[in-house]
């Protein structure tokens, strides 16, 4: 990495975006500013994104995985993202952890700072973490990683006990979603179905949960919810709000609104490592959040990441004389990866040969 990239690393915290809502602030502060604005924001001709839907059970059946995996291939090859259907966690279940998460982000500001974030870590409660000077800041706050999965359901001693069961079926399915998807995805190209499982190690993988909360914006056409980025996961697994739009991702240079039409489909996209992985087969795609000055918003984002001592590069398969190889081998690429987003740079740039 060029260090030169980042000549101002400050690791300092600013106000919660909940702590500005409540001081009713007319406009956002200028580091929420984007100065040309935020094109196609207020926009609702935007055209949704006539997103695939997978069925994971039919990617394991062994009648109807054929034509599934087609699909799959299809969807990643076309926007490298697709809902799916049928993945074994219940439409109650998943309501049980939306209602969760609003039920932290609406707690009394006092109890949500006992689990704020450190000045240098992303871990717990609160917004970005400040890098530089002139970094632009997600209108949103988080709490960030899944040792605070807890206090999601914790919310009294008392329900400790279901807040340990939902975490432990909420990991276990999700799990269970990865192994499929990433045998499905290899599968696909028309190689060994764990070559991309192996290259994760299921043992030391890393599941990253982000739980996000937007809230009301003044400026919609000033500020963004998350800044145009790629994920830097192999795959990320999000659970949208059931009514508000808000994702967006970019294809052929054109923005589309992701729909919440299925409440219970689970949003997976590729991210950095299945792009190295694959050699550049499947791209891990550009997306933003935009906001909006009406209604608050709230998701929940797991990043499944590769074991962090795996050397990650293109697997046997993808590298030919007609396909050359397109990226370098890496490491541990997430702790390159928040310096890129807070710049509006991709990671990836600096792994391509």
């Amino acid at each position: 990495m060029d260090n030169n990239l980042f000549p101002t690393k400050i690791e300092s915290k600013s106000k919660s975006v909940q702590e500005l809502v409540m001081n009713n602030e007319l406009e956002p502060p200028g580091n929420y500013f984007y100065e040309d604005g935020v094109n196609g924001v207020l926009d609702s001709s935007l055209p949704l994104l006539e997103m695939p839907i997978i069925d994971i059970g039919r990617l394991t059946s062994p009648s109807t995985s054929r034509v599934e995996i087609e699909k799959l291939h299809s969807a990643l090859i076309s926007c490298g993202c697709f809902m799916s259907i049928n993945h074994g966690i219940t439409g109650v279940f998943l309501d049980q952890v939306r209602s969760g998460t609003a039920q932290f982000f609406a707690l009394p500001m006092e109890e949500k700072l006992k689990y704020s974030r450190a000045a240098d870590s992303t871990e717990g409660y609160g917004n970005d973490m400040i890098l530089s000077e002139d970094q632009i800041l997600d209108w949103t706050d988080r709490l960030y990683h899944i040792e605070y999965f807890l206090f999601i359901f914790n919310i009294s001693e008392l329900h400790l006990e279901l807040a340990g069961k939902i975490l432990q079926e909420y990991t276990t399915k999700l799990k269970v979603i990865v192994e499929v998807v990433l045998k499905a995805m290899a599968r696909s190209l028309n190689l060994e179905e764990n070559c991309f499982l192996d290259k994760y190690g299921e043992k030391r993988a890393l599941m990253m949960a982000r739980f996000n909360f937007f809230p009301p914006c003044p400026r919609p056409d000033r500020s963004l919810g998350q800044k145009p980025h790629a994920d830097g996961s192999a795959i990320t697994i999000v659970l949208q709000d059931k009514e508000v739009e808000g994702v967006q991702f970019l294809n052929d240079d054109q923005w589309f609104r992701v729909p919440v039409q299925l409440p219970h489909a689970l949003l997976i996209n590729v991210g950095d490592h299945i792009e190295v992985m694959s050699n550049g087969v499947f791209k891990s795609p550009v997306h933003r959040v935009v906001t909006n000055s009406e209604r608050e918003r709230t998701s929940v984002a797991v990043f499944c990441t590769p074991d962090p001592d795996n050397d990650i590069e293109p697997v046997d398969g993808v590298v030919s004389e007609t396909r050359p190889r397109l990226y370098r081998k890496m490491q541990d690429y997430q702790s390159k990866y928040l310096q890129y987003y807070q710049k509006g740079r991709r990671p990836i740039e600096s792994v391509k040969i």
